[in-house]
């Protein structure tokens, strides 16, 4: 009899899912696609963008919504990965029945950047799960800068969630001995898991998705005036900070540190020359010669495989389980960017036809407005709709085919970039950075607290960072 109750309750969750389903369903079917002033039809941009009806962003707006309160409010639940399929599959499927009745064009479209966005996701997270650092230095604040200094490059080469899980361990194992370490952590979201990764479209997530929606492999090297400096000023500030916390330390703490002094060691470098070929393959890998056109993925997302499948063979096992390699992490931002990707089709297409009306035309606009955004949201669905809205005012710059001002592709980027540090969701390797932390023993502070220290860090380096860039 006990093991009928659960067997019960398994079935009464799956039946409610399948009613919540059904329920979506027949709301995606009941709800004009058109407003009811322009008619049916697809719009000249190829998608329904002139005509639907503005409703439908609904969707997008759950889907956001409960990647921003579930985490926090039932974060149990949350952490199961098939609890996240059901909510994106719920708010996914009525705009997979609206678009392949009325726009089927629109949502290849999107299944193309879903499949390259994933990939190259795939492929960063298995090499640099593959790359193992140990080693425990002295916890002085010239080494923790240097470990945060290393991970601002290492980010833009090898993606934020890379380096982060590269130098995360070996960072917490050298400040081990000391009693102050929150405020490293800290500064390691900032700068590592978020600010570094703006040279390249390998560093974060949102400008790979420029990269395939036209912006050059190497524009976003064009920035490094902004991230030199905005990594400078945090750590400037991470080194006063730091210098203050070691003068609190007790001599004891201090006495351990200078004793338990081991070596820094790399493992796991047959991952090194892999790691180099991603970076060839997405810059140099555009058009596709070996795939047939119309399938989903190309030559690029072939070889990315080739590559990840290579560290799976050739990395040694133990060198994973140092890492604490597990799949979740991957299956996590496939499932929920599978929600994303869908929901957000109605969004764009609305945004890029009908953008001008909202009164966002100026680039310290883009800046803030992208920003706070993907302060709270994350900041890829945030990138991309500013950067369709940003291509609804037909506006033009120096990039061909990317139909924006090269100040508001700037402003947007540096937005998604760099607000991502403000919260722990504002960027998919913060929370991953705060849950390693709190398992060594570290305590983090709450979600608000986080953003209260990073408004009064961050925020005034924004500031000044729009005067110089966008006055």
């Amino acid at each position: 009899m006990p093991a009928i109750v659960p067997q019960g309750s398994h079935l009464s969750r799956i039946a409610g899912r399948f009613v919540a389903l059904v329920l979506f369903l027949v709301i995606a079917l009941l709800l004009p696609a058109a407003t009811p002033a322009s008619g049916g039809g697809e719009a000249a941009h190829g998608g329904l963008g002139e005509t639907l009806n503005p409703a439908w962003v609904t969707f997008f707006v759950l889907m956001l919504l409960s990647i921003a309160i579930l985490p926090i409010k039932a974060e149990k639940w949350w952490h199961s990965n098939l609890n996240k399929f059901w909510i994106a599959l719920a708010l996914g499927a009525p705009i997979l029945v609206l678009y392949l009745l009325k726009s089927p064009a629109s949502l290849m479209h999107t299944l193309d950047e879903y499949i390259a966005f994933i990939l190259l996701l795939t492929a960063l997270f298995v090499i640099s799960g593959g790359i193992l650092l140990r080693g425990d230095l002295r916890a002085t604040p010239l080494t923790n800068v240097g470990f945060l200094a290393l991970g601002t490059v290492l980010a833009s080469i090898m993606g934020t969630t890379g380096a982060s899980m590269l130098l995360i361990r070996p960072l917490l194992k050298t400040n081990s001995e000391r009693t102050h370490t929150v405020h490293t952590i800290l500064f390691f979201i900032f700068s590592v898991s978020n600010i570094g990764g703006l040279l390249t479209p390998l560093g974060d997530p949102p400008l790979f998705m420029g990269y395939l929606r036209g912006v050059p492999f190497t524009w976003t090297l064009t920035l490094y005036p902004e991230w030199l400096a905005v990594n400078g000023l945090v750590l400037l500030i991470y080194f006063i900070w730091d210098n203050h916390a070691l003068s609190r330390e007790p001599e004891a703490a201090l006495h351990r540190d200078r004793m338990l002094v081991e070596p820094l060691r790399i493992l796991g470098n047959l991952n090194w020359p892999l790691l180099i070929g991603v970076v060839l393959a997405v810059a140099f890998i555009t058009r596709p010669h070996l795939m047939p056109p119309a399938w989903p993925f190309h030559d690029r997302e072939v070889v990315l495989v080739i590559l990840a499948a290579l560290s799976l063979w050739m990395t040694p096992q133990a060198v994973r389980r140092g890492n604490h390699y597990t799949w979740h992490p991957i299956i996590e931002v496939g499932v929920l960017f599978f929600g994303i990707f869908l929901t957000m089709i109605p969004a764009l297409e609305l945004l890029q036809a009908r953008g001008a009306s909202l009164g966002i035309v100026q680039p310290w606009q883009f800046f803030w407005a992208t920003g706070l955004l993907s302060a709270f949201l994350d900041n890829t669905p945030t990138y991309l709709t500013f950067f369709s809205l940003a291509q609804g005012l037909g506006q033009t710059g120096s990039l061909p085919g990317v139909m924006m001002s090269d100040a508001v592709l700037k402003a947007i980027s540096l937005g998604a970039v760099f607000f991502g540090a403000a919260t722990y969701i504002g960027n998919a390797p913060n929370f991953m950075v705060k849950s390693i932390a709190e398992q060594r023993g570290v305590t983090m502070p709450s979600f608000f607290a986080y953003f209260g220290i990073a408004v009064l860090i961050l925020f005034p380096i924004f500031a000044l960072l729009t005067w110089w860039v966008f006055a």
